[in-house]
């Protein structure tokens, strides 16, 4: 693949594959739910492949540093998530994407899971590729 556009301080970028599979199944978009709302991460954890998680939205609007930039208005969610997970789908219980998976909060700087992670919401998402608001 090779990358379309790309927003860093968004920590998003688009691809556009070589080649595309048999079946393109297109995703159902969604706003993320009120604190407490069930979310689901999926994606290859430490090179696990078809890996999912699923926890609860803990807060909205965070803001983490993320070395040179500042992710602003992040889902924070307690679905464990390790690297690997990065870029793959937050969603709900109906399937929908609510976030795109960005980070984890790690203060010891260890290479695993320590509760929380974080989600750029799928209406920047969409924004940053020039997609209608949701």
């Amino acid at each position: 693949a090779k990358v379309a556009s790309q927003e860093p301080e968004r920590d998003l970028a688009t691809l556009t594959p070589a080649r595309l599979p048999q079946v393109v199944v297109p995703a159902t978009l969604g706003a993320a739910g009120p604190i407490g709302s069930s979310v689901h991460a999926a994606g290859n954890p430490l090179g696990l492949t078809f890996s999912f998680s699923s926890g609860v939205i803990s807060a909205t609007g965070r803001s983490i540093d993320a070395g040179n930039v500042t992710l602003k208005d992040l889902i924070q969610f307690d679905a464990a998530v390790n690297p690997g997970n990065s870029g793959g789908p937050l969603l709900d219980d109906q399937g929908r994407v609510v976030g795109v998976v960005t980070a984890l909060a790690n203060p010891s700087n260890q290479p695993f899971f320590v509760g929380i992670g974080f989600a750029v919401p799928i209406e920047q998402a969409g924004g940053a590729i020039g997609a209608p608001p949701m």
